[in-house]
């Protein structure tokens, strides 16, 4: 707390709760909804997409609520891995703060890559296949791929944003998410007389469908298998909170960024999942339009309006371009407060003398984000920051209980309703859709986790300032 009220020396309070909700909403709509909701009707869910978003909605919800309580109770930057310092210690911080790293990171990489393959469908496949994919992926042609310089191009740009500034990247973001609610709009309600209902039957992918064995790819376990998937579409209201520290009032304004954000995003997630699986077959999501989704579904069923597949081509770039700043930004105030703790190296705390931001961290984490976009395929890093994400929210429904038995005196600018029932039932849907994703990405997860705790045992346990009592 006394770091939240130290403005001088550190982040500079640049935000109201209208830059809040547009840093949520900027990091929400993105390659979760114009990317992930064909790849989960697709892969699991068929139609039934729709009830996957209410679902991950629901589970946001729950977690939501218990993000507002601890943003407005402890403004600091951070996060989820600040509120788990504050309330289950040290050990518990670390492992949650290296999980955000799946979250942020990785969403900044998944999200790039999204946005170089919508340029390159904007520009009419004019960019040389091995120039816009991983080595891991080969065209139906059979030419592998080298490494994805668009999804370099546009980390640098945004990372040169970041460390110019807050505001100055809060007001970029503030202008791409007018424009890319009012394409999402554009898209919902041109695209409704377009509708073909024979598309929504069945509703649900039956039982042994060619392709889909398993118990979440088909029926109500393919719902909850698509909602893991679009899981990741949600990952922007959660962070709002990293900037705490940057808010001019962030007990009033950190509950209505978080919820306000979620909410809106909700809506539109609801409509346009409905309208895209009611335009093209869910299958067709499987193969031609597995890539830019949105465009090839316009480019096949409405026929005239290529300047709207242009348009939404235009505005998707943009919008995938606010993700990653957020989700960039969202990450170096990760280790900001990690490397405040003395749990990473003291570079990642390191504030630029004129801008008064964490330059180097964002210049490592465009090193770390930039090698996993250029080199590592875009499904792989989505479903790992579905991981992260979920991860984060059970420790952090978890803290809010934990905080009421422990500091019930505390004050409590915004208090989580029914705990520890709201609690509970966040921990259990997001524990519920971690279980839901496919074997290979828990593989991986875990394996990055326990990579984690060998850095914690090897770095972060010996130089932790409150070992040494700093």
């Amino acid at each position: 707390m006394a770091q939240a009220v130290d403005s001088d020396k550190g982040l500079k309070r640049t935000l109201g709760a209208g830059n809040l909700i547009a840093l949520g909403v900027g990091a929400i709509i993105g390659a979760g909804l114009f990317v992930r909701t064909a790849a989960a009707a697709g892969e699991a869910a068929g139609p039934a997409v729709v009830l996957s978003f209410v679902v991950a909605a629901i589970g946001c919800a729950f977690a939501g609520l218990c993000y507002a309580e601890f943003a407005s109770m402890i403004p600091i930057a951070g996060s989820a891995y600040t509120y788990a310092y504050a309330t289950m210690g040290e050990f518990v911080a670390w492992i949650i703060g290296w999980a955000l790293v799946l979250e942020y990171a990785l969403a900044s990489a998944t999200v790039a890559i999204a946005w170089s393959e919508y340029l390159n469908n904007l520009l009419g496949g004019s960019i040389p296949y091995e120039w816009c994919h991983s080595p891991f992926e080969t065209s139906v042609n059979g030419v592998s791929g080298i490494m994805n310089l668009p999804a370099l191009l546009i980390l640098l740009i945004l990372t040169l944003i970041l460390i110019k500034g807050t505001q100055e990247s809060a007001t970029v973001n503030a202008v791409i998410v007018f424009v890319k609610v009012a394409i999402v709009l554009l898209f919902i309600g041109l695209g409704w007389s377009f509708i073909n209902p024979s598309n929504y039957t069945p509703f649900f992918i039956p039982e042994g469908t060619p392709g889909h064995e398993g118990w979440n790819e088909w029926g109500w376990g393919g719902v909850f298998g698509g909602a893991a998937i679009v899981f990741f579409a949600f990952i922007g209201f959660d962070a709002v909170s990293t900037a705490a520290q940057e808010a001019k009032n962030p007990k009033r304004d950190m509950p209505i960024g978080i919820l306000g954000s979620l909410l809106v995003c909700t809506i539109l997630y609801v409509l346009f999942s409905y309208v895209l699986t009611g335009m093209a077959n869910w299958e067709e999501f499987k193969t031609a339009g597995k890539e830019a989704s949105v465009a090839y579904a316009i480019n096949t069923y409405m026929e005239g309006y290529g300047w709207l597949a242009t348009l939404i081509s235009v505005a998707i770039l943009a919008g995938f371009s606010s993700v990653i700043l957020v989700m960039l930004m969202g990450q170096s105030r990760v280790f900001y407060s990690m490397s405040n703790d003395g749990l990473v190296p003291k570079v990642f705390s390191e504030l630029h003398p004129k801008f008064r931001t964490p330059y180097k961290s964002n210049m490592i984490l465009f090193i770390f984000v930039g090698l996993f976009a250029a080199f590592v395929p875009g499904n792989v890093a989505g479903d790992l920051t579905s991981f992260g994400t979920l991860f984060a929210f059970v420790l952090v429904c978890a803290g809010i209980w934990v905080m009421r038995v422990k500091n019930p005196e505390l004050v409590r600018p915004f208090t989580t309703p029914l705990v520890p029932l709201v609690p509970i039932l966040g921990m259990l849907v997001c524990g519920g859709l971690i279980a839901s994703l496919d074997q290979n990405t828990l593989l991986i997860a875990f394996g990055w986790m326990a990579f984690g705790l060998v850095l914690y045992f090897g770095y972060g346990k010996s130089h932790s300032y409150l070992r040494k009592g700093k």
